[in-house]
């Protein structure tokens, strides 16, 4: 390990390691504006240049690699100088916009300028200006502003994995464009907002309104998929304002997902926000009284075996025990929070969890995805995915649709055939299974979703076993879920009780009668046609397609408005904490559930948010141990059993639009049009595949 002096400070640095990451090793900031931690090197704004013993000039430190007996000084005159010099023609022609710049406040160009600036300039001659680019409903950009940092080209083409940005022209002539001027199409676009360190791309959604210093800042948790990425709510006032990434490198590293930044914008629209009753045929406002009586006048004289309830894919842990344990007091065993019926169990948590993990994704020498799209279902894990493959070694197989993701792969197959013969030895991908390492196979629920999903996860789990990817520190068995209330709804044991009825078998009851009351906790993406006269109760944030159909709406509270716990689904527990208050009279969801069992006469044990995570945890020791992994006990799990020919389809159409915020979100509607629409049509026509 090169071992060398900064400041007349000796460090030890691995090898590979730059004089720049050294400096950082001894506390000594240097300025960067090109330098990212997760990109490649370019080296092309030299502000970070520092003097280096027997060199005849300065060095770019985030460029030189570190060595043995190096000298490295970074407060001398010379450096000083140099860094004077440099951000002197950074600002030659970038606008004093600053006033209206969206990234006042908190822009590395503001900062460093203030640190390295002159007061005043001795450039007389004309400026540049550049013509903006169009790179869709979500960037903005004022490229008059951009120092050709290249930060946003290399996200794109090493993160995100599409090459749709690059640079056009030499020297003073040079712009960052869109190939052919087309919008930005990927699921991550909108990090190299945050990437950007001056103000030439900012968000287009929130553009002009706020300033961060209004803001007010709070740590917690995504739930549009099933990642947890971390997040920072920003609020002013009621309205969240915008949502940035938070930095966990085992989640989601520092990025976020389009939709988990921009659907916010729906979380004030289609509201709920008091109680409504369906009288004489019309959904009515009412008071909470008259709502929890009217629920009560129905279930007088119920029996328990006529009750059922459903779980939504955003629901929180706290209110899905309350659920339990109020369906528990009305004698139903009638529960399913597997909204769109997929055949995972609640007994063995490794069959329905990623037990690689998330991060050890990046030990992985062969992937094989079964009917999953982790591009559209999980941003974040198919980046992970993309790194691993930008390290070398990596063989990726798909079992199901012919997909476009961003890296190369294999596609093995349609459907269940493919699995079979991979099995049996018959498919050339498995001798590359048999000859890796770390092998991993990742189930998605467009495998699981469907009547033969045991059978299918059966075979997985087999297969597993098979190619010797279940091994003493290493699990390469993963099922990726889509729902964020998933994993943490089976930890929590919402599957039928013996002689219950799942999701299929509850909208099957309520159609033919045989169940006469129905609680919808947030859930939307069921067919509410089979419901028939069923009386349904729905508790939920939006109105979406479950308040259209009820009979009593509760209104909830949605993912920023309340303290709750997420399992993601890796099995991880994450904290979401509230970053504003629901609106109107809309509630928490455990103190509905917990009101409404007082007015119904079956009382809940518990009277604060202190006691409801009390009793998650006796129903799941998992939920004492909030952000702790702990590897899932192997043992049987899946049903045996023939599998029909149907090719596998992942369950999401539509990336933007997965669940009734992102539904009712403006942005998300105008990235359908853009993004999906366009591309459908594109498709019929023939003139895009």
């Amino acid at each position: 390990m090169p071992k060398l002096k900064v400041d007349g400070i000796e460090v030890e640095v691995p090898p590979g390691a730059t004089v720049l990451q050294a400096c950082e090793a001894v506390g000594v900031e240097v300025p960067r504006f090109c330098y990212h931690e997760k990109l490649s090197i370019a080296g092309n704004c030299r502000m970070c240049l520092v003097e280096m013993e027997k060199s005849p000039k300065p060095i770019a430190s985030c460029a030189m690699p570190a060595a043995d007996n190096m000298v490295i000084k970074t407060d001398t005159p010379m450096v000083k100088k140099a860094r004077n010099g440099v951000m002197e023609f950074l600002l030659i022609n970038h606008p004093l916009d600053c006033p209206i710049c969206d990234q006042g406040g908190e822009c590395d160009l503001q900062d460093q300028a203030m640190a390295y600036g002159r007061d005043h300039s001795r450039y007389g001659e004309g400026k540049r200006a550049v013509k903006d680019k169009n790179m869709g409903p979500l960037v903005k950009t004022i490229m008059t502003r951009c120092i050709h940092c290249t930060r946003c080209i290399r996200f794109a083409n090493e993160i995100a994995g599409v090459e749709e940005l690059g640079a056009t022209g030499r020297g003073e002539d040079m712009e960052i464009t869109t190939y052919l001027e087309k919008a930005l199409d990927s699921e991550l676009s909108a990090n190299i907002i945050d990437l950007c360190p001056v103000g030439a791309l900012t968000s287009k959604p929130y553009a002009f309104n706020a300033r961060p210093w209004e803001l007010r800042k709070t740590e917690s948790i995504d739930v549009m998929d099933a990642l947890g990425s971390n997040i920072r709510i920003d609020t002013r006032g009621a309205e969240v304002m915008r949502v940035l990434p938070r930095l966990n490198e085992a989640v989601n590293e520092e990025w976020i997902s389009d939709k988990t930044r921009f659907a916010c914008d729906g979380l004030k629209r289609q509201r709920l926000d008091r109680p409504y009753v369906r009288r004489q045929g019309k959904l009515v406002e009412a008071t909470w009284d008259e709502a929890f009586l009217a629920i009560r006048q129905r279930l007088a004289g119920v029996a328990g075996g006529r009750v059922a309830a459903i779980a939504g894919d955003l629901a929180c842990a706290e209110s899905m025990v309350a659920l339990k344990d109020l369906m528990a007091a009305l004698e139903s065993p009638h529960i399913d929070c597997r909204q769109d019926g997929a055949k995972l169990g609640a007994g063995v948590r490794a069959g329905y969890v990623f037990n690689t993990t998330i991060a050890g994704i990046e030990q992985a020498d062969a992937i094989l995805l079964i009917g999953t799209n982790p591009r559209w279902e999980a941003p974040l894990v198919n980046a992970r995915i993309r790194k691993r493959y930008l390290a070398g070694g990596l063989k990726v197989g798909v079992i199901g649709e012919s997909l476009d993701l961003t890296y190369k792969h294999q596609h093995l197959g349609a459907g269940p055939d493919t699995l079979t013969e991979l099995a049996a030895g018959r498919h050339g991908f498995a001798e590359v299974l048999r000859s890796a390492r770390h092998p991993m196979l990742i189930v998605g629920q467009g495998a699981l979703a469907r009547p033969d999903g045991a059978a299918v996860l059966s075979a997985a789990r087999a297969l597993a076993e098979t190619f010797g990817m279940i091994k003493e520190g290493w699990n390469g068995f993963n099922v990726l879920h889509t729902a964020a209330a998933r994993v943490g709804g089976l930890d929590l044991g919402l599957v039928p009780a013996e002689g219950g009825r799942d999701v299929a078998g509850i909208l099957e009851g309520a159609s033919t009668g045989a169940i006469e009351v129905v609680f919808l906790l947030g859930a939307d993406e069921i067919d509410m046609s089979r419901l028939g006269g069923t009386f349904v109760i729905y508790q939920g944030h939006h109105g979406d397609a479950g308040a259209h159909r009820a009979d009593v709406i509760l209104p909830g509270a949605a993912y920023t408005e309340k303290n709750a716990t997420y399992v993601n689904t890796e099995g991880r527990v994450q904290i979401a904490r509230i970053a504003t208050f629901p609106p109107g009279e809309a509630r928490e969801d455990w103190k509905i559930l917990r009101a409404l069992s007082d007015v119904i006469g079956r009382k809940l044990p518990y009277d604060t948010l202190a006691d409801v995570r009390k009793r998650l945890a006796q129903v799941n020791p998992v939920f004492a141990r909030a952000e702790a992994l702990a590897p899932a006990v192997w043992t049987g799990f899946g049903t045996a059993g023939s599998m029909t020919s149907q090719p596998f389809a992942s369950p999401v159409r539509n990336f933007y639009m997965t669940d009734p915020i992102s539904r009712a979100s403006k942005t998300m509607a105008e990235c359908t049009e853009v993004f999906v629409k366009a591309k459908q049509s594109a498709g019929k026509t023939g003139t895009h595949g």
